[in-house]
Parts: structure tokens; sequence; C-alpha cells
């Protein structure tokens, strides 16, 4: 099995293992991770066909979690809080799910998903597959260094980020990952574990688990006032799931940030601090 690119930034305490989100790299956690190995020892990984790991095919999630199983043995991690943002948190619970001889817990920052049937999944889905695994112009980085901007986020922060999550060609160009045939295998996934809702796809989990909301919406672009509204429809209807997860299930905590999706690149001391008060009072 090829291993998957890992970053070790040090530290001594808890494990952590950091998994960032669909189309970026571990870089998006360089600014909290500098944070939080301060008391921890932290690791991040780049899922596969993200950043510098090799692609798997078919890109499953039950695939993903034994690379990174494969790749924290050979960094002798034997057990570790697993901490993900988006598509990352998505893949941190089912980390926690497969192996709870090696989770301690983990941590879901804004990883959730939308069933094919959720009023205005289709305009979205078709975004998201026109833009999958495109060439990028020259210009990419400086335009994702722009758009950050709106949220806070500074430019070389933006920059080591996407040059990360991208990948060089000889022309200027910039190949976008995952590739075309990853991402469309990986929205399959999503819609796949996501198909009934949040709370059946929860159903079973038993371990510690922090799962954790933006509180801010992203802005929409000029012309996709729409996508506001499914937004906040959306994380509407996850909020009022989760509230009742908390009301059944001790073992599950629910939090909010003050951030929008992109909170571990926009707001890295809130989410360290966050992930750092989670591990603080873990049993054991």
């Amino acid at each position: 099995m090829t291993l998957l690119q890992v970053h070790d930034y040090g530290g001594d305490g808890p494990q952590l293992v950091l998994l960032h989100g669909y189309g970026r790299s571990f870089a998006d956690w360089d600014a909290s991770a500098v944070l939080l190995n301060a008391g921890h020892r932290v690791l991040a990984v780049d899922l596969p066909g993200h950043g510098h790991s090799p692609g798997i095919s078919p890109w499953t999630i039950p695939a993903v979690v034994r690379h990174i199983a494969h790749a924290l043995d050979a960094h002798g991690v034997p057990e570790a809080v697993v901490v993900g943002h988006s598509l990352g948190g998505v893949v941190a619970v089912e980390y926690a799910r497969a192996n709870p001889g090696r989770a301690r817990a983990a941590v879901n920052l804004d990883g959730f998903w939308w069933g094919r049937e959720y009023p205005g999944a289709d305009r979205v889905s078709e975004g998201l597959l026109a833009s999958a695994g495109t060439i990028a112009p020259p210009e990419y980085i400086d335009e994702k260094v722009i758009n950050s901007a709106r949220f806070g986020i500074p430019a070389d922060r933006a920059a080591a980020a996407a040059r990360a999550a991208a990948r060089p060609l000889p022309d200027g160009t910039w190949q976008t990952l995952p590739e075309r045939a990853e991402a469309l295998e990986i929205f399959d996934e999503l819609h796949r574990i996501f198909a009934l809702g949040v709370t059946p796809w929860l159903d079973g989990v038993d371990f510690p688990l922090l799962l954790v909301q933006a509180g801010r919406q992203l802005p929409p672009a000029p012309g996709m006032e729409w996508f506001g509204e499914f937004s906040a429809r959306f994380a509407q209807g996850v909020s009022e799931e989760l509230a009742t997860l908390t009301r059944t299930r001790p073992t599950i905590i629910v939090n909010r940030i003050d951030a929008t999706h992109l909170m571990n690149m926009e707001t890295p001391e809130a989410v360290a601090t966050l992930v750092a008060g989670f591990v603080r009072g873990l049993p054991g």
C-alpha cells in the first residue's frame, strides 16, 4: 500500500491527527497546528488524491480509512484524536468508527453533506461537477489569494495553502486536485453517506465526538444568491438534527464557531482553542 503524505508538526502530549477538506491539503492546518503542538504531538495527512498524496481508485471512505491507518503506523502513531475539516471531518468520524482501539475521539469541523434529494442539491452538484479536476489558469493562485482576503485570511497563508492544494504544470497552469475521476467518486461517497441525513449517519457512534458548525455562512458569489438561501436552509436543518442528537447521545458534543466554513484558515486560533479544550476534557 502506497503511503499517504504526512507532515509531523512535532510537539509533546496527546497525539492529534489533522485532516483537511475537499480540494485542499494539510497546509490548511499550518496556523492551527503551530498553536496545538504546544501541548500535543500534531501530525497532518494529505488525503488520497490531494496535496502530495497519491490517488486511489476507487476513492471510498473505507479505503481512505485504511490508508490513513497504514500511514500512522509508519509514523509510530498507535492512538490519536482525529480532527477533520469538511470532507476531513467525515473521514475523521469514519476513521474513529472503524478503529475503536486507535482513535480516542474525533472532531468534525463543519463536515456535513446533503443527499441528492435535498432541495437545491442538483444546482450545487452541477457547479461542483463543472469545476472538478479542472486545469486552472496561471493566475489561479492570485485569484485564490484575492478571494481569501474577503474572509480575513492573510495573503501569505492563502497563497501557501493554494499552492499546496494544486499541482503546477509545465505551461504555467495548475491542475486542481483531486483530479476529475477521483472527485466524482468522492461526491458519490458523500451522497451515499448522507442520503438519509446527519442523524442516520451518526447512528451507532459511541465514542467521544465533537461536531462543530460554522456560525456564519459563506457569502454567495454575484449571480449565485440562491446558494446563500440553500446554505442557510441546510445549516438550519443540520442544527436541528444536532440539537436532537445531543439530547439522547451523551458522547456527542455540539459547538458553533464564529467563522464561515473556512474556519481553520479563517480563525485558526479559535479552532485550536476549541480542539485543545475538547481533548483536555476526554476521559483518561
